[in-house]
């Protein structure tokens, strides 16, 4: 399958709109820019493809509102900002979808929605069961109430976190440049557009940099960092230009625009993938060389026995790191005894476990099937 026909062959798209776009560089919401969104999202609807839509620019449209030049750095300025700005967002939209008679549904989420196992599977069947209605969910982070330690950190990694959730073939993300260049084509006319590339590629990372705008959190290398995040549920993704005429069905024809960065990895099991994509530890275990090969070549579990220290104060059941001995990360996993027990068996034989202890649970640290490699 040739690069371009995985674009057009894609079934389920999460199609990601930066602040700068929807506000017009923070003059506000661009209406017009939102209908041209709109009526291309009708038309890959009328072509039988799925679209789940994750949208910023709820704080740069509060910040309109409230006459507000600079992005403010008070939590509560933000979350403020948030609330005034989404009822003009979510207003845009669906006055938009309204004139092609299609239905929207406003989903806000925060890291605790996709932590919460159950709160994760409430939210994969809710958005499964509105695309079946072909309704389109408008999705954003619930910035209202979320804090810097539960937040996603941009929409980037929240709309690759969505394709997780919904097994996306395609992520579209829309932003104010062209796709990915092997230099800043801000500062140099030379710079050429990287048109497809691997998304685990890892020298891609030289290529992408922070973000320069005030509006936004993201910038090239967050990008990047959430087309390796979707390539764990196989999907493929798509850095372009969002002010191009007609991307959206222009991309759907198999015309080659943007960035296209290729899942190469095989899909992960759907609970691997949320254990993946939580970004809150308790914790970490480092291991000896052993159990890194174990993990890493043989899909195994970690026993005991292959953890050198115990760093962090957490519960049987929290999420912890794996790393090795230089401190790279190696895995992450559900641990199967709390900071303090860990502390006393590691090192020691699955056997000694009830010895130590005066039980024994688990003969597992953590069991293969709460365990995933990163």
């Amino acid at each position: 399958m040739s690069d371009r026909s995985i674009v057009k062959n894609a079934k389920r798209w999460v199609i990601k709109i930066g602040s700068a776009l929807l506000t017009a560089d923070g003059k506000g919401l661009d209406r017009e820019g939102i209908a041209a969104w709109v009526e291309q999202v009708v038309a890959l609807l009328d072509q039988n493809i799925e679209v789940v839509m994750v949208s910023s620019g709820a704080v740069a449209e509060g910040m309109s509102r409230l006459g507000w030049s600079k992005r403010p750095s008070s939590i509560h300025e933000l979350q403020a900002a948030a609330a005034v700005g989404q009822m003009g967002l979510v207003q845009a939209y669906e006055f938009q979808f309204q004139q092609f008679d299609r239905h929207t549904a406003q989903v806000l989420l925060d890291h605790d929605d996709l932590s919460n196992r159950e709160r994760y599977l409430n939210a994969r069947n809710t958005l499964q069961t509105l695309m079946e209605l072909g309704v389109v969910p408008i999705i954003n982070e619930n910035d209202t109430v979320a804090t810097d330690q539960i937040r996603f950190g941009d929409n980037d990694t929240l709309a690759a976190m969505v394709a997780n959730l919904i097994d996306a073939d395609l992520l579209v993300i829309l932003t104010d440049q062209d796709g990915l260049f092997d230099a800043d084509p801000r500062g140099n006319p030379r710079a050429q557009l990287v048109s497809h590339g691997k998304a685990g590629d890892p020298a891609l990372d030289a290529l992408a940099g922070g973000s320069v705008g005030g509006l936004g959190r993201g910038g090239m290398i967050t990008k990047l960092t959430a087309a390796r995040l979707a390539a764990r549920s196989g999907t493929n993704t798509v850095i372009v230009g969002g002010r191009a005429e007609n991307v959206l069905t222009n991309l759907a024809n198999g015309e080659a625009l943007g960035t296209l960065l290729v899942a190469e990895q095989e899909p992960i099991a759907a609970r691997k993938q949320w254990l993946a994509g939580r970004l809150q530890v308790r914790g970490s275990l480092t291991l000896d060389g052993g159990a890194v090969r174990v993990l890493k070549e043989q899909g195994k579990s970690l026993l005991p026995v292959g953890v050198k220290s115990v760093v962090g104060d957490f519960n049987r059941g929290d999420l912890v790191r794996c790393v090795d001995e230089s401190g790279r990360d190696v895995a992450r996993g559900l641990a199967n005894y709390n900071a303090s027990e860990s502390r006393l068996i590691i090192g020691k034989s699955s056997q000694l476990i009830a010895e130590i202890l005066g039980y024994c649970d688990d003969e597992e640290l953590i069991h293969r099937d709460n365990l995933v490699l990163v």
